[in-house]
């Protein structure tokens, strides 16, 4: 097992329980919002195509929603959570500084999307660098592998 290996296992068996929680609300919140965006997907694509992209907002509004509705649930339940926190990031970044850009007009008012938004991707950064932690199903499938690496070595060395 490499030093990285042993670096994550230490740091699952030693991650706060509630952070898992987190995890779990984050991607029930990021469902509900596809789903929001997929019943209101006419006022998604009209955002996606006032940001005056070179790309149409068409293909975006419909990844939001792919990418949202694909990422919420396996987040939630701790599914390759590194790689749906990265899938979530673009999306959440566009938010933050395209699309509540009315918080650079006056920094004293307050601006729930642009707070929401923000809160969403300092979240997903964290799972990001951090991963899904003890309670979720990378870490079932980790623990998994580790017991066949086991019992596959031990095989190896009887038969030797």
């Amino acid at each position: 097992m490499t030093t990285l290996q042993n670096l994550e296992r230490w740091a699952d068996d030693h991650r706060p329980s509630w952070l898992s929680f987190i995890r779990a609300l984050l991607g029930i919140f990021i469902t509900y919002k596809g789903f929001h965006f997929m019943a209101n997907i006419d006022q998604l694509q009209h955002l996606t195509n006032s940001l005056d992209l070179s790309f149409a907002g068409v293909t975006i509004a419909h990844y939001i929603v792919f990418a949202h509705l694909l990422g919420g649930p396996l987040l939630a339940f701790g599914l390759y959570t590194r790689f749906m926190a990265l899938i979530q990031i673009p999306i959440l970044l566009g938010a933050v500084f395209l699309v509540n850009s009315s918080l650079k007009n006056d920094l004293l008012v307050s601006n729930s999307a642009f707070e929401v938004s923000l809160i969403t991707l300092v979240l997903l950064l964290i799972f990001l660098f951090i991963g899904s932690g003890k309670y979720s199903i990378d870490y079932l499938r980790h623990k998994r592998k580790d017991k066949l690496r086991e019992v596959r070595k031990k095989h190896a060395q009887s038969h030797v």
